[in-house]
């Protein structure tokens, strides 16, 4: 199987700048590797650091020491010294990201919401928005929300907006947090379908899922962060 993800000697060190430049170590000398078609799940208890290792793939958070490198058109790309604006570019073309929260710009429609992935890539707008409307009715986001913008919807309904843009593309390599944490079973089980359809397609994907179940549905392996964690002295 190709690797697509590729994480050596990885570590992170929060700064805390307005108490005296006080440093809370998270984990250390982290090494991880995903190819094609695995879906791996990073568990260890809460504050362990899974959301922060989420967070420095996408080159959310800085990352100081280690490497972390992405498959990008057949190159590997170190999110962790990479110019920004090659960082936009894996992330644009390769580095799919599905957050917790729905983060958007006011007053966008949904349907644009979900289609705009698509229409980076250069689909024409009446096909990215047949996509995303087949995508949102299987989430079952009803019609009659799509011409909305999505910033005064339920949770639950946020979230299968947030899944549905964050599938509409079909990125090699795609980072999950919590995908179904405010999801009904009948929605979440929605949500599997769509990640094993990704990694059977030859995604790589890396997820936290808290529920055994949803996890055990969907993963190929696991991976505990918790052996990288630096102990207290």
């Amino acid at each position: 199987m190709t690797v697509m993800l590729k994480l050596e000697d990885v570590a992170k060190t929060f700064t805390l700048h307005v108490q005296g430049g006080a440093e809370i170590p998270v984990f250390e000398r982290l090494d991880l590797e995903v190819s094609a078609g695995e879906c791996v799940a990073l568990t260890g208890p809460s504050g362990i650091g899974k959301s922060t290792l989420m967070r420095m793939i996408h080159a959310n958070y800085v990352c100081r020491q280690g490497s972390i490198q992405v498959r990008h058109d057949g190159d590997w790309v170190d999110m962790a010294t990479a110019h920004p604006h090659t960082v936009l570019d894996v992330r644009r073309r390769t580095l799919g990201y599905v957050s917790q929260f729905l983060r958007v710009v006011p007053r966008v429609p949904t349907i644009d919401i979900v289609a705009e992935p698509l229409r980076a890539h250069g689909v024409a707008a009446e096909e990215a928005a047949r996509s995303a409307g087949e995508l949102l009715s299987r989430l079952n986001v009803p019609e009659r929300l799509w011409p909305l913008s999505p910033v005064t919807f339920s949770g639950g309904e946020q979230q299968r907006v947030n899944i549905a843009r964050g599938f509409a593309y079909p990125y090699p390599v795609m980072l999950l947090d919590e995908p179904t944490a405010s999801l009904d079973a009948a929605n979440a089980d929605i949500v599997l379908s769509l990640i094993n359809e990704a990694r059977e397609r030859g995604a790589a994907i890396i997820g936290i899922f808290h529920n055994p179940e949803t996890r055990d549905a969907v993963v190929t392996r696991t991976f505990d962060t918790a052996d990288f964690a630096v102990r207290a002295a």
